[in-house]
């Protein structure tokens, strides 16, 4: 009997933002990925934070680490991304599903954000269904997880799976399709994928929210937790029914907090957006838009 390997996995949780960031290492080896990483924005004063960053990237070097990836699910309407803080700091290339090009030629457009070449380019490798790359003796993965964004990815590392927005903790449900290029059908195909893993592989979610019953922030479960419980999608509920579910749901949600400061940057694989003629940087709020 071969047993999974099992990488070390620990959880930062940002509470801004109610994002996860992992640090994934091989424990043979010492080699690690970082997946999700967050750059800090304040609304009110425009100011941005590498704190959050800065913390993942003191443990790895407390932990004596090697950084051999930076693991973006996608593009995140949430939260800034700091995936090229840390490359530009560690040299560790930022990877991304192939398919972010659609993603930057829907929203570049938005921002007039003309520096945005929707070739790919501001990421350093993607990905797509079952491309692998490896972690020391571990190997990394790829499931193509669209429905929420088109360039969605879930990780499997070991009995790990990293599955960004698509799924949430099982009292929380699933990830919104309302966000162009999104679709809830295609979303409940993508979790079907998910839950053809073995029922023990360990889900980490990128995100997590409070609950009626539950106020501390959670991040694990388990493919058979989330097939038996998850309160959107547990077996048994039909595309159809999800379809329903979900699209009456999106309906009467607001745009996330963050969507518009999060996408002009996280296009750019969290690169700021170019120094205008007076020296300083802008991000744009397009009005009466979305």
């Amino acid at each position: 009997m071969t047993l999974t390997p099992r990488p070390d996995v620990t959880g930062h949780f940002d509470a801004d933002t109610n994002t996860i960031s992992y640090i994934v290492a091989d424990p043979q080896t010492g080699t690690a990925a970082i997946v999700d990483p967050v750059l800090g924005f304040s609304q009110r004063d425009g100011r941005t934070s590498t704190a959050a960053a800065d913390g993942l990237l003191a443990e790895i070097d407390a932990r004596g680490l090697h950084l051999a990836w930076i693991l973006e699910t996608h593009a995140h309407a949430d939260h800034l991304t700091a995936a090229h803080y840390i490359h530009d700091r560690t040299g560790a290339p930022i990877v991304i599903g192939r398919y972010i090009g659609d993603v930057q030629r829907i929203f570049a457009p938005l921002f007039a954000a003309s520096d945005v070449v929707p070739d790919r380019s501001a990421f350093s490798r993607l990905v797509d269904e079952g491309d692998t790359l490896p972690l020391g003796e571990l190997t990394i993965g790829v499931i193509h997880t669209p429905g929420h964004t088109p360039a969605c990815v879930t990780y499997t590392i070991g009995d790990a799976a990293f599955v960004g927005d698509t799924l949430f903790q099982p009292d929380y449900g699933t990830a919104r399709a309302d966000f162009p290029g999104g679709d809830a059908a295609t979303l409940y195909r993508s979790i079907r994928k998910i839950f053809a893993l073995p029922g023990d592989t360990r889900i980490f979610t990128c995100h997590d929210y409070p609950t009626r019953d539950r106020s501390e922030p959670e991040w694990e479960s388990t493919v058979a937790q989330q097939r038996a419980a998850n309160i959107h999608v547990h077996d048994g509920v039909s595309e159809a029914d999800f379809v329903a579910m979900r699209s009456a749901r999106d309906k009467g949600l607001a745009a996330p907090q963050l969507i518009l400061p999060s996408l002009q940057v996280n296009i750019r694989a969290g690169e700021l957006p170019p120094v205008e003629t007076d020296g300083r940087r802008y991000l744009r709020i397009p009005l009466d838009t979305i």
